[in-house]
């Protein structure tokens, strides 16, 4: 492969991006607007990520359309982000984030051999499984962990509080923040109006699969500041946007596929919250990832859905 020095800013902006299955350098570049305004470190951390997640893949030989796409980025990206989130600013979460970039494009790659028989894209399984297993693993290292403790949720300083209006206006656009772990509503505005550039169809399916998420959210009982924080509408937005249009063909069939796959997501992330609740409740995006591998690998036995070209 050969990728000119010319093409890796482009490529590393692609790789923000690529979070929601964007290429447009108008979604890259509102998407790293957005991660700055969300707090300087996590612009800094993702962008570092990116940077070095694409430049592995790029040493290690990866083809050349994977790279200058954004494709061997975004995992990267979160993992910045993540981290940061995690271990705050020190040098050691600069360390962390160059291993784990590393370590993501690796099982990037590998996931990508793996699933190829089966037309599954990776999607972010790279980034939460290292990002799992470093936080996981961090407090038994003194200099990564220090003392700290994994921030609760909303939910923990507000238990029983009523749902507002507010909770459901913020949080419709916090769960398109939450994606990159932004809890701000005008953050994930700005991540919103980067997906209007990548199209209007995939910012109108990421803002009604946020809706989707606040809506099953409540009708299952979920905690009132958690639907507001975005927590149970991100991995409906990444798997809304994932099944209309992305990778299944748009139809009227179709759009009730990607209904259920968020409606789906949703419910998953309240398993998946359970499930890692006593190691601290990494959630992630396993829910996204584990919904949507299941809803595309059924697509070829019904004879209503397509897959996209890809």
């Amino acid at each position: 492969m050969n990728v000119k020095a010319a093409e890796l800013p482009p490529a590393i902006a692609r790789g923000v991006s690529q979070v929601d299955f964007q290429t447009d350098y108008r979604t890259a570049l509102c998407f790293i607007v957005a991660l700055f305004v969300g707090g300087w470190q996590f612009g800094v951390f993702g962008l570092l990520g990116a940077a070095v997640a694409t430049l592995t893949a790029v040493v290690l030989g990866v083809s050349s359309d994977r790279v200058t796409g954004g494709l061997e980025g975004f995992n990267g990206t979160l993992i910045g982000v993540a981290l940061v989130l995690y271990f705050d600013v020190h040098w050691i979460t600069v360390l962390l984030v160059i291993i784990g970039s590393i370590m993501g494009s690796v099982l990037t790659s590998a996931l990508v051999a793996l699933l190829a028989p089966y037309n599954l894209p990776t999607f972010t399984a790279p980034f939460c499984a290292v990002t799992t297993f470093l936080v996981i693993g961090a407090p038994v290292f003194e200099r990564i962990w220090r003392g700290r403790s994994m921030a609760p949720p909303p939910s923990a300083a507000y238990p029983g509080r009523e749902l507002t209006f507010t909770d459901l206006w913020q949080g419709l656009f916090n769960g398109i923040g939450q994606v990159f772990f932004q809890g701000k509503w005008y953050v994930g505005l700005i991540f919103l109006i980067g997906l209007w550039f990548g199209g209007r169809l995939v910012a109108l399916a990421a803002l009604l699969s946020s809706a989707i998420g606040i809506v099953v959210a409540i009708v299952l009982g979920a905690p009132a500041a958690d639907i507001g924080a975005g927590l149970y509408g991100y991995n409906a937005v990444l798997t809304g946007i994932a099944l209309t249009g992305t990778f299944v063909v748009l139809s009227r069939l179709g759009v009730l596929y990607a209904v259920a796959g968020a409606v789906s997501a949703t419910v998953l992330t309240a398993f998946v919250t359970d499930f890692f609740e006593p190691v601290g409740g990494h959630t992630l995006t396993w829910p996204f990832v584990i919904a949507t591998w299941i809803f595309l690998a059924a697509v070829p036995a019904f004879s209503g859905l397509r897959r996209s070209p890809t």
